[in-house]
């Protein structure tokens, strides 16, 4: 079946069975492969990607939910990495392993179209599904409050 959606500002259509989760559709069939696999239940969030806007879980959400949608992944972001959350993080040196740093950096994103100025305690909430096995929380809370400093 095709899927036909817009995957980072470009029209698509993917030759998919829909209930292949979108990571699988995005990283083995589209080539995109700055979304990771972690776990494959929706906990890590290594795998987040936007859809319509909304950070989501893309080893959990089948192929067919992005029929129509906009999903953008961390290629979408921006071609050339300034984004004021992708700078932030290479400033503060956010990254560490790196494994989970594409699904950090979408959640962060995600965060900062919704609350431009977060506290701490909503960086925390926003975050809380994204694990991060180097422990860079610190780092990353840092980096957030960066970006929206830059965006304001």
């Amino acid at each position: 079946m095709a899927i036909e959606f817009e995957l980072n500002g470009e029209s698509v259509s993917l030759e998919v069975d829909p209930a292949m989760p979108l990571l699988w559709a995005i990283r083995d069939i589209a080539g995109l492969t700055g979304t990771k696999y972690g776990c494959g239940k929706a906990l890590c969030g290594a795998c987040t990607v936007h859809i319509d806007g909304e950070p989501m879980r893309s080893c959990v959400v089948p192929a067919s939910a992005a029929q129509g949608a906009r999903v953008t992944t961390i290629e979408g972001l921006t071609s050339d990495g300034s984004h004021p959350v992708q700078v932030a993080w290479r400033e503060l040196n956010v990254a560490q392993c790196g494994y989970c740093q594409p699904g950090q950096i979408m959640s962060a994103v995600a965060l900062l179209e919704r609350n431009p100025n977060p506290t701490d305690a909503d960086i925390d909430e926003a975050m809380s599904g994204n694990i991060c096995r180097c422990g860079t929380y610190t780092r990353i809370r840092k980096a957030i409050h960066r970006a929206a400093g830059e965006r304001s």
